[in-house]
């Protein structure tokens, strides 16, 4: 899930980065204030993130993934009594490092705007969504499943997500993901398979009502 891809890294470089993911507080900036439902970015991009009252705000911190970028995480979600998320917003605001050359660079075909905020995204389902995440221990997926985790909270299995970019500098070093998720119930049409599903070219009105979804329960405005 992670939203970085690099080529040919070093083993000895991931045994690095696996260590410094598992201690997400070592980055000395501060998070993000968080404002109730709201995320307050004052920079790349300034703008307010607030999520719907179903949502509730786990927590956040701040991640190094592979040695070649720092990514602050913060999680809202919805979930059952037994700790089951059922909806959920993954937000991460992540730049790279001086040690990864180049930019973000992502070829996704499809384009919307949330609020003042355009965003490319892509749609995408699994039949075990909470394993997918956790695959890589260093990446970014498997340190926000830590987080939920550390609140006694699970990711879902049959599910599918919406992952939207947001690349606020002109040199593309710098990006807001969001992914909202949410589980699919028994007997969901939506289609699974355990290397994804491209929900966009398989099941194009379940690709928008997801994003429909988004829509409802985020909104952003522009500082």
């Amino acid at each position: 899930m992670t939203s970085l891809t690099f080529a040919g890294t070093a083993a000895l470089m991931i045994s690095a980065a696996l260590a410094a993911a598992q201690s997400p507080a070592a980055g000395a900036q501060a998070l993000r204030e968080v404002r109730g439902q709201t995320i307050v970015s004052t920079e790349l991009p300034a703008a307010e993130l607030t999520f719907g009252k179903d949502f509730h705000y786990v927590g956040g911190q701040r991640v190094n993934l592979y040695g070649l970028a720092d990514a602050e995480q913060h999680l809202f979600v919805k979930a059952g009594d037994d700790g089951a998320i059922e909806r959920f917003y993954w937000v991460q605001f992540e730049h790279r490092l001086p040690t990864s050359k180049g930019p973000y660079d992502y070829q996704l075909s499809g384009t919307t705007e949330i609020g003042d905020l355009s965003f490319v995204y892509d749609t995408k389902s699994w039949p075990d969504y909470a394993a997918n995440n956790a695959e890589d221990p260093a990446s970014d997926g498997a340190a926000i499943s830590r987080l939920a985790a550390e609140h006694k909270l699970a990711f879902p299995q049959r599910a599918a997500r919406v992952r939207m970019f947001h690349l606020p500098t002109a040199d593309r070093r710098t990006e807001l993901m969001i992914i909202y998720g949410e589980a699919l119930p028994e007997g969901s049409a939506v289609p699974v398979r355990r290397e994804g599903v491209l929900l966009d070219k398989e099941a194009p009105a379940a690709a928008q009502a997801l994003l429909q979804d988004v829509r409802r329960g985020l909104t952003i405005r522009k500082k």
